[in-house]
Formats: structure tokens, C-alpha cells, sequence
């Protein structure tokens, strides 16, 4: 069951029904969805997104998937999850635009990193990141993130990939 965490200003929780309309606005944002997975997809995929949030991956407990909230309105998509494309566990994330440049993402990426270390255990967390992402770059070199390789995408586009791993004798903290 994936648990609530809490940041200095932010409260990631599970979603719940009520939040569909915010889930979709967020992804159906442009400046948001060009750095999430394959871009931007239709509003009905992503309300079926939504959906299989609560069908399969809380059913199933799949993996942790977070509403980031702040002051009790959602502005944020959080998540780590076992993928192929790191061979290992990755955080991702999604702010809203309006809250850019607020140190949020900070918050978000510190708190699952966080998560991924003291409560599950894990030794490395990784994140990928589109090579023009530039702010994303920044923000996980400064929370002690380093570049491992590049992948080329189908598309010829570069992904970047980052990993933390955790300091011996406990997690890292920034």
C-alpha cells in the first residue's frame, strides 16, 4: 500500500477518485507531458491512465505511485517503480507549471529518493531524463544524481540517465 510521505511543504498520498479532473489537466498540459514517457496523449488515454492507477496498481500493488499536494490542491504526479530501461528502480515525477521554480521538485524527487532508500531498501535509485530537460538535469545533479550513459530513442532524442546510490552506512541526505 503506498504510504503517505511529507515534505517541508508538500504532502504526497495516494489519489483518490476525486482527483481525475487534476491528474488529467496535469498531463494534458503541454509543458508537462513533453518530458513524461512518449509525450502527450489523448485525454481519453489518460483518464484510462488514471484509472489503471486504482484497477492495478493500488489493486495490485504493483508499485508507489503519489498525488503530490500542497496546501490540500494537487499539483503533482509522483512514482518509483522497478523498470527495464534502468534495470533497477526509478523515480519519476511531474510538477505543475505554476509551481516551477519553487524548489517543489526538490521536495518531490528528495522525499521518493528518500522513500526508495530507507523503506524499500534499495542501494541506487535512478531517473531518466530527456538530454533538453535541462532544469530536471540540474535539479538531480544538485540532490547528488550522476549521469551514467545516454540512450538513443527511437526518435534519435537522448535520454539521460542518472543514479543516487546510497552512502554506506545509511541514506544520503542533502
Amino acid at each position: 500500500m503506498t504510504p503517505t510521505l511529507r515534505t517541508e511543504r508538500l504532502l504526497l498520498e495516494p489519489y483518490v477518485p476525486d482527483d481525475e479532473d487534476g491528474f488529467v489537466a496535469l498531463f494534458q498540459d503541454a509543458r508537462v507531458s513533453r518530458w513524461m514517457g512518449d509525450g502527450l496523449s489523448s485525454e481519453a488515454d489518460d483518464r484510462a491512465l488514471f484509472g489503471r492507477i486504482f484497477s492495478k496498481v493500488y489493486a495490485e500493488e504493483l508499485f508507489d505511485v503519489w498525488a503530490v499536494r500542497r496546501d490540500g490542491r494537487l499539483v503533482g504526479h509522483a512514482e518509483i517503480k522497478r523498470t527495464d530501461a534502468v534495470d533497477g528502480f526509478e523515480i519519476i515525477y511531474a510538477l505543475a507549471p505554476e509551481v516551477w521554480g519553487s524548489g517543489l521538485g526538490g521536495e518531490v524527487a528528495e522525499a521518493i529518493v528518500s522513500y526508495g532508500f530507507e523503506t524499500l531498501g534499495l542501494t541506487e535509485v535512478h531517473a531518466t531524463v530527456a538530454a533538453p530537460n535541462t532544469a530536471s538535469l540540474a535539479l538531480l545533479d544538485k540532490l547528488g544524481f550522476a549521469h551514467v550513459r545516454d540512450v538513443t530513442e527511437d526518435d534519435g532524442s537522448t535520454t539521460r540517465v542518472l543514479t543516487r546510490r546510497a552512502e554506506r552506512g545509511g541514506p544520503v541526505t542533502v
